[in-house]
C-alpha cells in the first residue's frame, strides 16, 4: 500500500517472476552460488548467507526486493537440477510452494504433492513414479470451522464459542440441543440436571423463571436440601448448585442463554455443568514411579507433569463437584505399564496411590505378547509392536477399576496417545491429546530419511501414531503457541505435519491444520509445595544444606559426582537435564569449557545421566563419552561439576534455592524444548535463566526481563551472554535481583497449576458440548484415520508373537480394536470403511 491506496498484491510467482526478469544477471549470480552446493536441502540461513555473499552491486539491487522477502520466508530449498525448489512460509500455518528453472531462468507454483514429490529425488531418485499413498485430511475437515488468524491459533475453543453459538442459537428454537444435552447428564443411573418433567424448551424456560422466583427469596447461603424436593417436582436435579447462590447464578446463565446467546456465558456455563468424575491418563513408556525413577532413560518432565497435572485436577474436580452440590467421589487413573524386573523402584506393583491426594492412583499394566509379559524395559523408541493388545488390557482393567466407562481420557507423548485414541473410539468417550514432544522436530528430515534411523528410532512408527491420534482426538492441549505453529522463523511441531513426505512409505498432502479449533494453549506450572522463591526464608528447607553442599562442593570424585569445584565463592552455572542429543548438556559444557572468562567468574555444575549403573540408553551411553572426552580436552576439573541425576524432588527445590544464594543462573540448552518444565521450576525458585529460544522457553522468558534466550546452534554467542551477565552483575548488583524478581513474577501471571486444572476441565466440558450437539465429531475424518490405521500402522509395527488389533473389516464402531487378523495377513486383507 502505498500513499493509502489498496494495490493488489501478486503471488509468489508472479513477484520472483518480475524479479528475474528486471535483473536477470544479479539473479544468476545468486543462483549459481545456489548450485554451488550441489544436489541436496538448504536451511534458510544458508540461503540468506548467499545472498548476502553476492556482489555489493548486485545485492544493493535485490535488497527490499521480492527475492529478499521470499528469502526470508523460505524455510528450505531443494536442488535438483535444473531446478530450485522453494517452501515459503509467509506467516505460521501458511505455505507456498515455487520453483526455479536456474537455466531458463522459468519460475512455477507447485502444488503440495508436487513439492513432495520433488523431495523424494532427493532419496528415491526418479525411480518413485509408480503410486505413491498420499494421505490428504483437507476434504474430511472442510466442514470444520476454523480461523484464519495466525494470532487465533491455539484459541480453539474461544473460536468454537463464537462461531457456532452464532451459527446454531439464532432462536429459541435452535436451543434444543442444549436442552437434550442436559437431560442426558447422569452418574452411575442416577439423573441430574433436568429429569423427564421438562420435555420442551418452553417448559424448561417456565421452569426456570419459577426457580428464580423462589430462589430469590431465599438466604444466598441456603443448602440445596433443603429445597431439592421442591425442585425435582418442577423437573430440576442435583448439579446446579451446593447454595441457593450458586444454583441461581446457573439458572440466570441459562435464562440469559436461552434469551440472547453469547459465547462467553456459553463457556462459562458449560464449565460449570457436571460431566467430569472419571478421568484416566495414558502414559506408558518409562518407568513411571514417584520416587527413585527421575533421570532414568526416558523417564524425566513427562513424569513429574502428569503428578502434578493430577493433584491439580483433582483439587479442581473435588472442588466443582462441592459447587455443584453432588455427592460423588472422583476418580484418576494414571495408566503406565508395569515393569516386573524394575528392581528399586515401585514400577513392578500393580497399583500405587499417589501422594497428596485423595483419590487418584496410577494403574500399571504389562506389555505382553504371546509368550507371556515382558518383563524389562523398553526404549520409547521401541514399544509400538506391543500396544494395540496394551489398549484391549487396559480397557479391561479400567472396566474393573472404574465400573463404568471414564468420562475423559488424556494421552501423553505418541504412544500414549496412541493408546488413547484406541481406547476413546472404543468407549465412546471426550479425548485430549498432549504431545510433550513430537520427535519429528528434533531430528532434523527423521521423515525424508527414516529408512536410515528406522532400526534405531523406528519413526515410521511412531510418526504414523501421531498423525492418527492428532486427527482422531477431540481437542490438543499444548504448553506454548511455538508448539503447534512456532514462530516467524521457525515452525512449529504440529505445523511440521502439515506435509511433509517419508519416501517408499507414504506422502502427507495435509496431515493436520494448525488452525484448526481443536487446538487450544494450556500452560502448566510448577508445584508450589516444592518450587518456591529462594527468599521465602520460613519455608526453606535448611536441613537438606548440607546434603547439598556434599554434592556441590565434596572434593571426593566418585560415581555420583565427578570433577571438583576450587572455588566456592564464584556463583554457579546449573542446569539439569536428561542426558541425551536433544537436551544438549554437553553443549552447555564446551560452551563453558571454550569461554576464558566465563570460567574466571563462574562455576559450572551439570545434572544429568546416572554415572551409578550402566546406562541401558544408547543416545545417553553416547552423551556420557563425550562429557568424559570434554573434560580432558578442557581440562574442567577445578571449574566443573558433573552430578548423576537427582531423584528427590524435594531436595531438588532446594537445590535450585540453594543454587540462587549463591547469585547463580539456570541454563537450558536443549537443541528444541517443547515446554521447559526446568525452565519453570528455576523461574519459581528465583534462579535468572537462560533457555534455549528454540520451542516453549521462548515464550515462558521475555529476552532481558524475566530471563534470556540462547541460540544452542550458536554457542559461542549463549556463552557471551552469560558472562556479559556477570560482567554486569559486577557492575551492578541489583541487576541479578532485577532478573529473579522478573522471571518470578511471569510465573505468578501465566505459569500455575490452579489455572492449567480451571482450564483443561472447562475444554472437556466444552469439547463434549460441542461434540454431541454439531458436526464436531468428524465422523468421515475418523472414518478415514481408521483406514490409514488399517492400511500403514500394524505393519509396520509388527513383530513376531505379538498379538494385535488390525480392523480387516469395520462393521461398527468397536471394531477399531477387535483382534480379526494377523499381521502377516495384512497386506492379504480387504478393507472395508
Amino acid at each position: 500500500m502505498a500513499n493509502g491506496v489498496l494495490t493488489r498484491v501478486h503471488s509468489l510467482r508472479t513477484r520472483l517472476d518480475e524479479t528475474l526478469t528486471a535483473y536477470r544477471n544479479e539473479m544468476l549470480s545468486f543462483l549459481s552460488r545456489v548450485k554451488s552446493h550441489g544436489k541436496g536441502i538448504l536451511q534458510s540461513h544458508q540461503l540468506l548467507a548467499e545472498f548476502e555473499a553476492i556482489p555489493d552491486s548486485s545485492r544493493e539491487k535485490l535488497t527490499n526486493g521480492p527475492l529478499e522477502e521470499i528469502l526470508k520466508s523460505t524455510q528450505e530449498a531443494i536442488f535438483l537440477p535444473p531446478w530450485i525448489a522453494l517452501a515459503v512460509r509467509p506467516r505460521p500455518g501458511v505455505w507456498e510452494y515455487i520453483r526455479v528453472n536456474v537455466n531458463a531462468l522459468v519460475v512455477e507454483e507447485l502444488r503440495v504433492s508436487e513439492y513432495l514429490h520433488f523431495k523424494e529425488e532427493l532419496v528415491d531418485g526418479s525411480c518413485n513414479g509408480n503410486f505413491v499413498f498420499e494421505l490428504d485430511f483437507e476434504p474430511f475437515t472442510a466442514s470444520v470451522p476454523r480461523p484464519t488468524l495466525s494470532k487465533s491459533i491455539g484459541n480453539g475453543v474461544e473460536f468454537l464459542n463464537r462461531h457456532l453459538s452464532a451459527k446454531m442459537f439464532h432462536d429459541k428454537d435452535s436451543m434444543q440441543p442444549l436442552l437434550d444435552f442436559l437431560r442426558t447428564h447422569q452418574h452411575k443411573g442416577k439423573t441430574m440436571m433436568l429429569n423427564d418433567k421438562i420435555q420442551n424448551l418452553d417448559t424448561l424456560q417456565f421452569v426456570l423463571r419459577k426457580a428464580d422466583e423462589y430462589l430469590t427469596s431465599q438466604p444466598p447461603e441456603t443448602p440445596y436440601h433443603e429445597f431439592e424436593h421442591q425442585f425435582q417436582e418442577i423437573g430440576l436435579e442435583r448439579g446446579w448448585g451446593d447454595t441457593a447462590e450458586r444454583v441461581l447464578e446457573m439458572i440466570h446463565m441459562l435464562l440469559d442463554l436461552l434469551e440472547a446467546p453469547d459465547p462467553c456465558t456459553l463457556e462459562q456455563f458449560l464449565g460449570r455443568i457436571p460431566m467430569v468424575f472419571n478421568v484416566v491418563i495414558l502414559s506408558p513408556h518409562g518407568y513411571f514411579a514417584q520416587d527413585n525413577v527421575l533421570g532414568y532413560p526416558d523417564t524425566g518432565g513427562q513424569v513429574v507433569y502428569i503428578l502434578d497435572q493430577v493433584r491439580a485436577m483433582e483439587t479442581e474436580m473435588l472442588l466443582r463437584i462441592k459447587q455443584q452440590g453432588l455427592d460423588i467421589t472422583p476418580k484418576i487413573i494414571i495408566v503406565t505399564r508395569l515393569l516386573p524386573d524394575a528392581v528399586g523402584t515401585t514400577c513392578n506393583q500393580r497399583t500405587e496411590k499417589v501422594y497428596g491426594s485423595e483419590h487418584s492412583y496410577i494403574l500399571r499394566v504389562p506389555f505382553r505378547t504371546e509368550k507371556g509379559i515382558v518383563r524389562k524395559w523398553i526404549s520409547r523408541f521401541e514399544v509400538w509392536p506391543y500396544l494395540e493388545t496394551y489398549a484391549e488390557d487396559v480397557a479391561n482393567e479400567l472396566a474393573t477399576e472404574l465400573q463404568t466407562k471414564p468420562d475423559f481420557i488424556i494421552g501423553n507423548y505418541s504412544d500414549g496417545n496412541i493408546v488413547a485414541s484406541f481406547l476413546a473410539h472404543k468407549l465412546g468417550v471426550t479425548q485430549c491429546t498432549i504431545a510433550h514432544a513430537l520427535e519429528k522436530t528434533k531430528y532434523p528430515n527423521s521423515d525424508l530419511y527414516w529408512k536410515k534411523l528406522d532400526e534405531k528410532y523406528h519413526f515410521s512408527c511412531q510418526f504414523t501414531a501421531d498423525l492418527i491420534a492428532m486427527n482422531h482426538t477431540d481437542f490438543i492441549i499444548t504448553s506454548t503457541f511455538q508448539e503447534i505453529a512456532g514462530s516467524k522463523d521457525t515452525v512449529g511441531q504440529y505445523e511440521s505435519h502439515t506435509g511433509f513426505t517419508m519416501p517408499g512409505l507414504y506422502r502427507v498432502v495435509h496431515g493436520i491444520d494448525v488452525f484448526d479449533p481443536k487446538f487450544n494453549i494450556v500452560s502448566p506450572g510448577a508445584d508450589m509445595t516444592i518450587y518456591f522463591p529462594y527468599t521465602e526464608e520460613k519455608k526453606r528447607l535448611k536441613n537438606f544444606h548440607p546434603e547439598i553442599e556434599e554434592l556441590l562442593f565434596s572434593q571426593v570424585e566418585n560415581k555420583e559426582h565427578l570433577c571438583v569445584l576450587k572455588d566456592r565463592n564464584k556463583p554457579i552455572i546449573f542446569s539439569m537435564a536428561r542426558l541425551d542429543r536433544v537436551k544438549n548438556l554437553t553443549g552447555l559444557v564446551e560452551w563453558y569449557g571454550n569461554n576464558a572468562r566465563l570460567r574466571e567468574l563462574t562455576n559450572l555444575v551439570v545434572v544429568g545421566g546416572d554415572r551409578r549403573k550402566e546406562s541401558q540408553d544408547l543416545e545417553e551411553q553416547a552423551e556420557m563419552k563425550k562429557m568424559y572426552g570434554l573434560i580432558e580436552t578442557y581440562k574442567l576439573n577445578g571449574q566443573f561439576r558433573w552430578i548423576s541425576s537427582q531423584m528427590d524432588r524435594v531436595r531438588n527445590g532446594e537445590l535450585y534455592r540453594y543454587i540462587a544464594d549463591t547469585k547463580g543462573v539456570f541454563a537450558q540448552p536443549a537443541y528444541y524444548e517443547a515446554f521447559g518444565l526446568t525452565v519453570i521450576e528455576a523461574m519459581t525458585c528465583g534462579l535468572p535463566t537462560f533457555a534455549t529460544c528454540n520451542g516453549g522457553p521462548a515464550e515462558i522468558i521475555v529476552h532481558g526481563k524475566s530471563g534470556f534466550h540462547i541460540d544452542p546452534h550458536q554457542g559461542d554467542k549463549a556463552a557471551e551472554l552469560i558472562m556479559s551477565f556477570y560482567e554486569k552483575c559486577k557492575a551492578d548488583p541489583t541487576h541479578w535481583d532485577k532478573i529473579s524478581k522478573g522471571g518470578l513474577k511471569r510465573i505468578e501471571e501465566k505459569y500455575t497449576w490452579k489455572i492449567y486444572s480451571e482450564r483443561l476441565l472447562t475444554l472437556a466440558g466444552v469439547y463434549g458440548f460441542w461434540k454431541y450437539v454439531s458436526n464436531l465429531d468428524r465422523r468421515e475424518a475418523r472414518r478415514y484415520t481408521e483406514m490409514f490405521y488399517a492400511l500403514k500402522y500394524p505393519k509396520l509395527c509388527s513383530v513376531s508373537s505379538t498379538g494385535c488389533g488390525v480392523v480387516a473389516e469395520r462393521k461398527g464402531k468397536e471394531a477399531w480394536l477387535e483382534p480379526s487378523c494377523k499381521f502377516s495377513e495384512l497386506c492379504g486383507i480387504t478393507v472395508i470403511v
